[in-house]
């Protein structure tokens, strides 16, 4: 990874915000989840502009001439429509129309996936350069009387730049699915059902169903015993394979989905207790496909950890799937997120 950059939404919303219409408590929230707050887009901001603000961070703090990046990946599970798909548009806004310009979903594990197709489409002489995206607008879909979901997501837009290496900074992608437990996380009404019950409305048909909206559920106790079990096993295998020791990890970086899986993870893997660990959901919410390079991006800025360390990666939720790797984290950026300390 050459070059990485964010952004994050201007609006900054607290857990006391989210409980003017949840029910619930800000501490109950922060002790369940790890979250304290979180970022919705507002105003002009879209995925698009997300999307494309952080594929230019990354670009000018990679340092690599654009006209050299031949492949974007945009990982997201919440761009609006099917056709067209997002990656040729933010293409097309960082000035790269014309480029090998795709959509990748897979949910929460999408950065990791997509860095791992981006790495072996370098490997195997496809690509040079590749821009990856992890963009999520996780509030367009999230009903805020929920429980399950509405104190978690959040919004925002991580991205890196990958290419060639004489020493290999991003080793094999450790991932997988268990599509047994998919409706753990899944959308409560299908886009047929969601036309039909559209269409059907405008006839007033009194035996249809009111339409609603769209929206995003999710069973938090059975997601979380299937972390508990398949997670750290994921964790090990990726350290297996890419050929270093468990000692040699400085850094670890999981998806932030809820602080307290994350704690159980390390403990369970046996990293050291100063081993420093992402907590990017404190502030920033569950981004999804977007919250490993959020968290990267926080750590470099704030210096809790530095260019060129080692970090194990590891992203799960929908699918159910997960996707891991050992990379070298890149040089912290020239031009953050945000200023060191608005974190805090």
């Amino acid at each position: 990874m050459l070059g990485i950059g964010a952004y994050r939404p201007q609006r900054l919303v607290s857990n006391a915000e989210v409980c003017e219409v949840l029910d619930s408590t800000p501490e109950w929230i922060f002790e369940r989840t790890g979250v304290k707050n979180r970022r919705w887009i507002s105003g002009d901001e879209t995925l698009r502009t997300l999307a494309a603000a952080a594929g230019e961070r990354a670009i000018v703090n990679s340092g690599i001439d654009r006209s050299k990046i031949g492949t974007l990946v945009l990982a997201t599970s919440s761009w609006l429509t099917l056709t067209p798909h997002g990656a040729p548009q933010v293409a097309y806004d960082l000035g790269l129309n014309g480029i090998a310009a795709f959509d990748l979903t897979s949910g929460c594990g999408g950065f990791g996936y997509a860095l791992g197709v981006a790495a072996d489409l370098i490997r195997a002489g496809s690509a040079e350069y590749v821009l990856v995206i992890g963009a999520e607008t996780m509030t367009v879909g999230l009903d805020p009387t929920d429980r399950g979901t509405a104190m978690i997501f959040g919004d925002g837009a991580g991205a890196v730049v990958v290419g060639p290496s004489e020493e290999n900074g991003i080793s094999p992608t450790v991932w997988g699915s268990d599509g047994e437990n998919a409706s753990a996380i899944m959308q409560d009404v299908d886009f047929l059902e969601y036309m039909h019950r559209a269409q059907a409305m405008q006839g007033t048909d009194p035996a249809v169903e009111p339409i609603g909206r769209m929206s995003l559920r999710m069973e938090g106790p059975k997601v979380f015993r299937w972390a508990a079990v398949t997670l750290p096993r994921a964790l090990a295998d990726a350290i297996e394979v890419s050929g270093v020791a468990k000692e040699d990890i400085e850094v670890f970086v999981p998806h932030q989905a809820n602080a307290r899986i994350n704690e159980l993870m390390k403990k369970n893997l046996g990293l050291a207790d100063d081993i420093p660990m992402a907590n990017d959901i404190e502030n920033t919410g569950n981004t999804s496909a977007a919250s490993i390079p959020l968290a990267m991006e926080e750590m470099l800025v704030t210096g809790k950890a530095k260019g060129g360390q080692l970090a194990l990666l590891l992203g799960f939720g929908a699918g159910l799937s997960y996707a891991g790797q050992v990379v070298t984290l890149p040089p912290a950026p020239a031009e953050p997120s945000f200023a060191v300390g608005e974190s805090e």
